[in-house]
C-alpha cells in the first residue's frame, strides 16, 4: 500500500472519529441523566483524541489531515434530531443512537484494517479500535440498562 492509499485511510478514519466526537457530545445534551451525561462527553473526548492521533500520523507520512465529519455522519445527526421531535427524547432512544453510530465506527476501523497497512500506522489502528469497541460495549450496556428500567 503506497503513503497515498495509507493517508486516504486515515483521513476516513478521521471523520469517523469526529463524527463519533460530535455524536456523543450531541447525545449528551439530550440526555437527562448527569452520569449518562458526563459518561458521554468523557466518549467525545476520546474521540477527539483519537481524531487528533490520526492527524499526527498524516502528517507524519506528509499529508493534510482531514479536518471535518463526514457527510454520512451528519445525514445520520440529522435523521435523529428529526426522529427525536417526532418520538421524543427519552434516554434509551438517544443511546440506541449512539449505539447505532458506534456500530458504523466499528465497520470503518475493521475495513481499515483490511487494507495493506504498514506496521506503525496497523498499531495505531489496531489500538483505536479497542477504544471504539469499549465505546460501543459501555453505549450498549447503558442502553440494556435504561432499558430494564423504563
Amino acid at each position: 500500500m503506497d503513503t497515498k492509499d495509507t493517508i486516504s485511510v486515515l483521513n476516513d478514519l478521521i471523520e469517523t472519529s469526529k463524527d463519533g466526537e460530535k455524536g456523543f457530545r450531541e447525545c449528551a445534551e439530550d440526555l437527562k441523566s448527569p452520569q449518562l451525561k458526563t459518561t458521554m462527553l468523557q466518549r467525545a473526548q476520546d474521540c477527539a483524541s483519537a481524531a487528533a492521533e490520526l492527524q499526527q500520523l498524516v502528517r507524519s507520512l506528509g499529508g493534510d489531515p482531514e479536518t471535518s465529519t463526514s457527510m454520512s455522519g451528519d445525514m445520520h445527526r440529522r435523521w435523529v434530531d428529526l426522529k427525536s421531535m417526532l418520538t421524543g427524547k427519552d434516554d434509551e432512544a438517544i443511546l440506541n443512537e449512539c449505539e447505532r453510530g458506534e456500530d458504523v465506527a466499528l465497520k470503518s476501523y475493521r475495513k481499515a484494517l483490511e487494507k495493506d497497512l504498514p506496521a506503525d500506522v496497523r498499531a495505531v489502528v489496531e489500538k483505536q479500535l479497542q477504544g471504539v469497541q469499549r465505546n460501543h460495549d459501555q453505549v450498549k450496556a447503558l442502553r440494556d440498562a435504561a432499558r430494564a428500567a423504563s
